[in-house]
């Protein structure tokens, strides 16, 4: 059972992670161009487009702003959790963020919305890794036997 806990959450940490990353792409450009299938977005502006419904009380700058906020910590998470470092902390903002992306979405967008992206999924997969008292195959692992 033990060595099982621990593969899960690795598992759990890179496919937060990866989940992160494919869309930070997507949102660059880097997925392909607007209205290609499989691409949310192809391009900042139409991400901060989207991001102004999940926040339709801001303005535009607003928008981009949360916008960007919130790519930065995406990526600083994904890499945090694909290096294995600090990650309780990053777990922790990794459900802050999911759980702010779940309720603007419910509130904005409707009910389903958040169900449909797996955003509560990732929330509670995120707070889950938060409470795993020991990650090995981790740097924070190897600090912790250093101890």
């Amino acid at each position: 059972m033990k060595s099982t806990f621990h593969i899960a959450q690795l598992y759990l940490r890179f496919a937060l992670a990866i989940g992160f990353l494919l869309p930070v792409a997507d949102r660059l450009g880097l997925s392909g161009a607007p209205g290609q299938s499989g691409v949310a977005w192809g391009s900042w502006d139409n991400f901060v487009v989207y991001t102004n419904t999940l926040v339709p009380f801001a303005n535009h700058w607003m928008a981009g702003a949360m916008g960007f906020l919130a790519t930065v910590t995406e990526v600083s998470v994904a890499v945090l959790f694909i290096v294995g470092f600090k990650i309780r902390i990053a777990a922790l903002a990794s459900f802050a963020l999911t759980l702010t992306f779940a309720l603007c979405m419910a509130i904005f967008l409707g009910f389903k919305a958040p169900f449909t992206y797996s955003v509560w999924a990732d929330s509670a997969g995120s707070l889950l890794l938060a409470s795993i008292p020991v990650y090995r195959w981790s740097i924070d692992h190897k600090f912790e036997m250093e101890d």
